[in-house]
């Protein structure tokens, strides 16, 4: 099973991932994304593997009505949750079901391609490349992120290690599978292959802050493809679950609760 089969969730992982991981990861990420492309009133984008859609909400109120903003994700559970999260606003925004390696799109049809913490799931990182560069027009713009590898993600490698130990081995390859691209030099030969040019990839680094520690971590882990097995867990074997990457982060604490610190590469490139 790939990366991304393993990545494809359902049920009401979506909702999770919403009010789990959009707040606390993903929004300030998506934040800092839409800074460093410079979205100008008017420009269509392309949000490639939306998720729920918080990339493409923030750059629908960049763009304006002027402009036009798709996203796109192979999950049909998060484009329903994304689709039903702007029903009842007036934001530009199209939502699609489709794979990052065959774009439903036509060439040359956007300004802007964005693409957060999905290039590391897709099956033929490449070729989904290719196709942001083919949907661009000439001299459009790339941003996209990826995080670090696992010695500069600590919360990952807790999430990792305790879910290897109290779930399965499979499972803790599937915790670990967010940070499985994190070398520079493979992503910034990939980008030069894929077609784009003048790139420019810089480490951005956030502190992940968490008050409920068990709630988060829970929420979390119900917004993964290891939801179910989760669930199945008894109890206390999942209390300790939570007792072990709690534990682990122990070096992370302050009075707040958990600070600990998430790296990305965060990729800026022309087509």
């Amino acid at each position: 099973m790939s990366p991304q089969e393993q990545w494809q969730i359902a049920g009401s992982a979506p909702e999770s991932y919403e009010r789990y991981l959009v707040p606390g990861i993903f929004r300030p990420w998506a934040g800092d994304l839409i800074e460093q492309i410079a979205l100008l009133p008017g420009e269509r984008v392309l949000d490639v593997a939306c998720g729920t859609g918080i990339v493409a909400r923030l750059a629908a109120q960049r763009v304006g009505t002027t402009g036009g903003v798709t996203g796109l994700d192979l999950n049909g559970g998060m484009v329903a949750a994304a689709r039903a999260l702007t029903a009842s606003t007036d934001v530009p925004i199209t939502w699609r079901e489709g794979r990052a390696d065959a774009l439903p799109c036509a060439d040359a049809s956007f300004d802007v391609v964005l693409c957060q913490q999905g290039l590391q799931f897709f099956p033929d990182r490449l070729a989904a490349l290719r196709e942001m560069h083919r949907v661009l027009v000439r001299g459009g713009r790339l941003a996209l992120s990826v995080w670090r590898s696992l010695p500069h993600n600590p919360y990952v490698v807790a999430l990792a290690e305790a879910v290897t130990r109290h779930v399965s081995s499979e499972a803790g390859v599937t915790m670990r599978a967010p940070c499985a691209f994190g070398d520079i030099e493979a992503l910034r030969t990939i980008i030069r292959e894929g077609g784009f040019r003048n790139s420019c990839i810089r480490i951005a680094v956030r502190l992940l802050r968490i008050q409920a520690i068990e709630e988060f971590i829970l929420g979390q882990l119900a917004a993964t493809p290891l939801a179910g097995a989760i669930a199945d867990l008894a109890a206390s074997r999942r209390e300790a679950l939570i007792n072990e990457i709690s534990e682990a982060l122990r070096a992370h604490r302050d009075d707040e609760g958990v600070a600990v610190p998430m790296e990305a590469y965060v990729v800026v490139a022309q087509a």
